[in-house]
Parts: structure tokens; C-alpha cells; sequence
């Protein structure tokens, strides 16, 4: 799992023109690191209460901030602003084309805090920029194995090297099925607890497939076959046939794997020659789409034979009362 941390320099270039940010001062803290994906509205401490102050976070300053310091006199806002910026603060955005007044303008400045604007309304600037600073801080592993989209269900593959994730992966795109990655998975947990596969820049859509080599699957089976992310939604784990191993057969316990603490259903697939794991892929991401959809296949035979049996033996227990009374 990396811990990430990013420049105030990468937050202004990687969003400048979404959120329309203009530079208000000089490039004073673009080397400057953030740590933190929250963000954080500076009006307590405006007031003089600063002992909850989270300085580390990008501080955003909308109308409320820019009102109460039009409502304080010149002496009484020059002591807010200096003891605001006193702090060791990244970055600051103003909101709604609001603008740092003079004096606020150069306390920043002496501190080396680099200001930004933006027209947005605050709600929506953070609501952008919190989406941003999610997925840039989401945590991140990265996995062995390959990604579909089998179905509309993200099925990562995985096993040892070796044992034919690759192959299975191409054959699923061959009947067609879209594929993410191959070999090097990169996941990302979202805030929400949902797992998003992805793939390196490098790899992007090639396969390694032994004996023949690279193949782009792009190239080769077209912009249907491909696509840049998916939600992990079950592991198929790959495994050689082993006698001695106790396999599920009929599926009432399912079985899950932990991924970036992330719950989600395992497979374990055993296979041997002539065994077609492709079509059983496919089984298993329509088994996750009955149960997203509450039908739950070995449970619901489960009851229906547990009604069945009751009721055969109710049928015993009449016919035994039967025969008690039967004097002839």
C-alpha cells in the first residue's frame, strides 16, 4: 500500500483547468508537499480559535470568510490574517472570484503561501477537487493476475505464474469480453469501500501470452475489447488439480478474499487438461449477477430440498398414523 503525497505544483497543474484556477501571487509554495486529501475551510480560525486547526489541508476561502473579514476594522483584520498564515498552510483557493485583499495578499506572500481563484462556488469547487484528492489518495496495492469485465462483472484472475490467467483472459475477449489488465493489476480503494482495477501505462492492453509473446489485444480485437478501469467484484484464484483438496461443490459457504480491507467473494478454481475454464468464468460472473440481484442458487435449492424432505416425512408420519388405526 503506498502513502502518498503530493506538490501544491501537481494539485495546480493537474486541475488548473478544470477548476479554472488563476494564480493570484507568485509560485511561493508549489514545492510545498500536501498529505492530506481533505479539505478545509479556515473560518474558525479567522476568529483567533486555532487548537483544531488542520493547517496541513489545502485551505479554501469562500464569501463566508471574505464577509466576516469585511466586518472586522483594519487592525483586527490585519491580526486574523497574519495569525491564519502564521501556520505552515500549502496553498490557499479563493472562491467565486474573490479576491485577497492588499494586506492579505502580502502576509501570504512574506510566508510564502501561494494563493489561488477560482469562479466556481465553493460547494461545487470542493466537490470537484475532493474527487480529485480521493482518487489521487485512494489506497493502492498492486496484485499478480489479470482483469475482464466478464458480463458487466470485473473477474480478477489469479495463481502462479505459469498457470494460465493470461490464456484464460484472451479466450474471454475471443468470445467477447472486455479485458483491463493483464499481468500487473493496479487496484485502488475508494472511500465508499469499492475496489477499481486498473492498469499501468506501460502494459496498457498487452498480454504476454508464453510461446507467442506481446500481443495487443486492441489492435487485434478492436476498441470493444478493451476498457482503462473496472470494479473488482470476485477472485477467481487459479490452482492445479489436487486430489487431497476438499473443493466446493455445492457453493453454500461462499468463500472471500481480503483485498486494501476490502470483503469480496473467492473462487478457487482446480484445473487440469481439458477442463474449460473459460465457460466456467463466465458461470461464475453470472453467479455474482444472480446475487446481486438476490438470488442466491445453492441456498435457495438448499431450502427447497429442506421443505421437500420435511414434507416427505410428514407424508411417513400420516401413513404410520394410518396403518396404527387400520384393524382389519
Amino acid at each position: 500500500m503506498k502513502n502518498t503525497e503530493i506538490t501544491v505544483e501537481t494539485l495546480y497543474q493537474k486541475n488548473k483547468k478544470k477548476l479554472k484556477l488563476k494564480l493570484l501571487n507568485e509560485k511561493l509554495s508549489f514545492g510545498k508537499v500536501i498529505s492530506e486529501p481533505d479539505l478545509h475551510r479556515p473560518g474558525l480560525a479567522l476568529t483567533g480559535f486555532v487548537d483544531v486547526f488542520t493547517y496541513s489541508r489545502v485551505q479554501i476561502i469562500g464569501n463566508t470568510e471574505i464577509a466576516y473579514l469585511s466586518t472586522r476594522g483594519k487592525k483586527e483584520r490585519v491580526q486574523a490574517i497574519r495569525q491564519l498564515v502564521a501556520f505552515d498552510i500549502p496553498c490557499i483557493i479563493m472562491t467565486e472570484n474573490n479576491k485577497p485583499s492588499p494586506e492579505f495578499l502580502e502576509l501570504a506572500s512574506e510566508r510564502g503561501i501561494t494563493i489561488f481563484g477560482s469562479p466556481y462556488k465553493t460547494t461545487h469547487l470542493m466537490q470537484l477537487l475532493s474527487s480529485y484528492m480521493e482518487a489521487t489518495f485512494a489506497p493502492t496495492e498492486t496484485v499478480h493476475g489479470s482483469l475482464v469485465d466478464v458480463y458487466g462483472i470485473g473477474v480478477l484472475f489469479t495463481g502462479r505464474s505459469g498457470i494460465g490467467k493470461s490464456e484464460v483472459a484472451l479466450d474471454l475477449v475471443e468470445r467477447g469480453h472486455r479485458i483491463v489488465t493483464d499481468d500487473v493489476v493496479l487496484i485502488s480503494r475508494k472511500t465508499e469501500g469499492v475496489l477499481i482495477g486498473s492498469a499501468s501505462e506501460t502494459l496498457q492492453h498487452h498480454m504476454e501470452i508464453r510461446g507467442v509473446g506481446l500481443v495487443d489485444v486492441q489492435s487485434i480485437f478492436g476498441i470493444r475489447s478493451i476498457r482503462r478501469q473496472k470494479r473488482i467484484e470476485v477472485e477467481v484464484h487459479l490452482e492445479e488439480w489436487n486430489e487431497k483438496e476438499n473443493y466446493e461443490r455445492i457453493g453454500l459457504e461462499e468463500k472471500t478474499t481480503m483485498i486494501l480491507g476490502v470483503e469480496i467473494p473467492v473462487v478457487k478454481l482446480p484445473i487440469f487438461p481439458g477442463k474449460n475454464v473459460t465457460v466456467i468464468a463466465e458461470v461464475v460472473a453470472l453467479q455474482q449477477l444472480l446475487k446481486i440481484n438476490g438470488i442466491f442458487t445453492a441456498k435457495n435449492f438448499n431450502e427447497r430440498l429442506i421443505k421437500k424432505m420435511q414434507a416427505k416425512t410428514e407424508s411417513v408420519r400420516y401413513l404410520e398414523d394410518y396403518l396404527e388405526r387400520d384393524f382389519e
